[in-house]
């Protein structure tokens, strides 16, 4: 007999907000010798009365929410703290028993494999290579990690070689950073409690989380909608500040905070209307004979990503200061940029914070040949944007 009353409102609720949940399928239960542990950290299920519990836990749970859930993720990363029981090659052969459940109920179900904790690049290869010594790679749409850093910017190398291992033994699987967020005040709960967080560093996090991964072509959430009120005896004791919405010690819905006006503006913008320009040129230093040329995401101190629109070839180029942790100051500098066919004809000055927008002055933006030049352009440790004014919804 199972107890579905609790996760049957959530999921009906969201499935009638129109939203497509996703469900995880840890942790364990004691009530069965051997079922693994019920909290963050916990070790799997290995005794054979454990893991039989388990599978009968997961085909129930799939055959009641398949027609409202078809994306799925194998427990909750494997690999936190200094979990010595979930081995790769453990966690491995534990996510193909699950996902081919699932899929045997639901064929067409999107399973992410893996949920890394912090990114382990030994793990990865180790779990990697028994997937594909098993030929279970195609069991699996997308590999997630949830790597939590203070400057949202400095994993950007260890997500690379992580891709490089993927591609080794699963080439094509989807890279999907799949659970990240920032507090919004210090000595809350969960990670990265320690440190002076503001609302507006949070909202600076979040922009540069979700165009820093866009930039890369990495498939991004946000975590979370609303701060949660952890209860029971769980490693976190106090409340997650990393919710969009400030919640009560109800769980009710207080008001909109900094940041979900900031995912807000992004998303406005950043649709699928919009392609990545790979490899889009930034030049730096208009006056004089030094000019320099960088590609984008390395210029210097600054990350700097090009998008164009697939029908009108206008552009848009995301900038920000990402050698910090984001600070709680707008502190600016001013910078000059030249952008190689840079697809403007009215272009516009983006605060993705704020959402405003600024005219840029004729005597600050000239058009030489194939190159756009802007003088002066003020950035800061939160993404602006120079942009064509077609492609910023205005509001009136």
């Amino acid at each position: 007999m199972y107890d579905w009353q609790w996760l049957d409102h959530i999921v009906d609720d969201a499935v009638s907000r129109g939203l497509k949940p996703w469900l995880e399928t840890g942790y364990g239960n004691r009530i069965y010798p051997g079922a693994g542990g019920e909290n963050l950290g916990a070790g799997m299920p290995l005794s054979e009365e454990g893991l039989a519990a388990y599978e009968r836990w997961v085909e129930k749970m799939v055959l009641r929410y398949a027609g409202k859930v078809y994306d799925w993720e194998v427990w909750n990363e494997p690999n936190f703290g200094d979990n010595k029981v979930n081995t790769p090659e453990i966690t491995a052969d534990f996510n193909i028993r699950t996902a081919s459940i699932i899929k045997r109920i639901q064929p067409e179900a999107r399973i992410s494999a893996l949920a890394l904790g912090h990114i382990n690049l030994e793990y990865v290869e180790r779990f990697f290579r028994y997937l594909h010594e098993h030929g279970a790679c195609g069991l699996f749409h997308n590999v997630t990690y949830h790597d939590y850093v203070y400057n949202p910017d400095s994993n950007k190398l260890a997500v690379y070689q992580m891709r490089q291992i993927v591609e080794t033994y699963a080439g094509g699987l989807i890279i999907r950073q799949g659970e990240n967020g920032a507090p919004s005040e210090r000595n809350a709960g969960g990670a990265l409690a320690d440190y002076d967080w503001s609302e507006l560093s949070q909202a600076k996090w979040y922009a540069r989380r979700m165009l820093e991964n866009l930039g890369n072509d990495i498939e991004c959430s946000v975590f979370s909608i609303a701060e949660m009120q952890y209860v029971g005896d769980g490693p976190i004791k106090k409340k997650n500040t990393k919710g969009l919405l400030e919640t009560n010690p109800q769980n009710q819905i207080i008001r909109p905070k900094m940041a979900y006006y900031t995912v807000q503006n992004v998303t406005a913008i950043f649709d699928d209307t919009l392609e990545r320009i790979p490899g889009a040129t930034c030049l730096h230093n208009i006056d004089g004979n030094d000019t320099d040329k960088y590609w984008a995401g390395i210029t210097r101190s600054l990350s700097v990503y090009g998008y164009q629109n697939q029908k009108t070839g206008k552009r848009v180029y995301t900038i920000w200061r990402d050698e910090a942790i984001p600070g709680d100051d707008c502190q600016l500098s001013e910078r000059d940029f030249g952008f190689v066919n840079g697809g403007f004809e009215d272009p516009v000055l983006v605060d993705v914070i704020t959402g405003s927008v600024y005219e840029i002055p004729e005597e600050k933006w000239i058009r030489e040949g194939n190159i756009h030049w802007f003088k002066g352009i003020p950035v800061y440790d939160s993404p602006v944007l120079i942009a064509d004014r077609s492609l910023i919804p205005l509001r009136r």
